[in-house]
């Protein structure tokens, strides 16, 4: 008798416009869909992209739409002018590094999401948020998990906020060539470890997450993590204590592993 096959993997779906449908069937006039890319970078901003759709426009929604991290990087820069020109207004906004840094993250993305709404031409009367919370202080924000994979204009969003982040993160590759900014985007990959070991870290690095960035004596830690891409390493290894009570996300050096 064979060995049963392992079961696929589920496909994930499009995104969809069930929810705006909602939104536009209660009288709003314009929805925004928000997402946020960098959270769990080593190096870069934060940064919050914004869609706002109308009911006039969903005919006419660029297709191949998709949650960014779901989309090859060709598939994500091919979408984003289409997105731009598509809906009635869209904005990124971003926090630094050092912002990151000083102000911890829930507060950074805070005002990286304030600048984006500051940029639209149009502000949304509801804005759709992706997560489990709302960090934007908009009146009409509402957070729904999973919006990035299941909501279209926060999957929109999502792209534009990623393809905005790596094409700053591409631009400031010549000028740190050593931490392969062009390839990881500042995330914790294998090379990524091993140049801040070597050379330490850059202007664009975030202080605040260090455990050591691949120091000797966080070998056996830094082996632990898993893969490289966009997680959030730092915070896979700090323990709560190290955590700011009252600020989600801040974390603060580890003096030991």
């Amino acid at each position: 008798m064979s060995p049963a096959s392992p079961p696929r993997p589920k496909r994930q779906g499009a995104p969809n416009w069930r929810l705006v449908r909602e939104l536009f069937a209660e009288g709003c006039t314009f929805v925004g869909g928000l997402d946020e890319v960098g959270r769990g970078a080593w190096a870069g901003p934060v940064t919050v992209g914004i869609v706002v759709v109308e009911a006039g426009c969903l005919r006419k929604a660029p297709r191949g739409v998709r949650d960014s991290k779901l989309l090859a990087e060709r598939a994500r820069e091919s979408l984003y002018d289409p997105l731009v020109s598509w809906c009635p207004a869209a904005a990124t906004g971003e926090a630094s590094p050092q912002e990151c840094d000083e102000l911890g993250m829930t507060a950074a993305q805070k005002l990286a999401a304030s600048r984006a709404l500051a940029r639209l031409s149009v502000q949304p009367e509801i804005l759709i948020v992706d997560g489990k919370w709302d960090y934007t202080g908009h009146p009409g924000a509402r957070a729904v998990i999973g919006a990035d994979a299941t909501c279209f204009p926060v999957a929109a969003a999502s792209v534009l906020a990623k393809v905005t982040r790596d094409r700053q993160m591409i631009a400031h590759a010549p000028s740190w060539p050593a931490y392969g900014f062009a390839r990881n985007k500042g995330y914790a990959s294998s090379e990524h470890r091993a140049a801040v070991a070597v050379h330490g870290m850059s202007p664009l690095h975030r202080r605040s997450w260090s455990v050591g960035y691949g120091a000797p004596e966080h070998a056996e830690a830094a082996a632990a993590l898993e893969g490289d891409g966009e997680v959030a390493p730092v915070e896979r290894l700090v323990q709560p204590a190290d955590v700011l009570a009252g600020e989600p996300g801040r974390v603060f050096p580890v003096p030991r592993l």
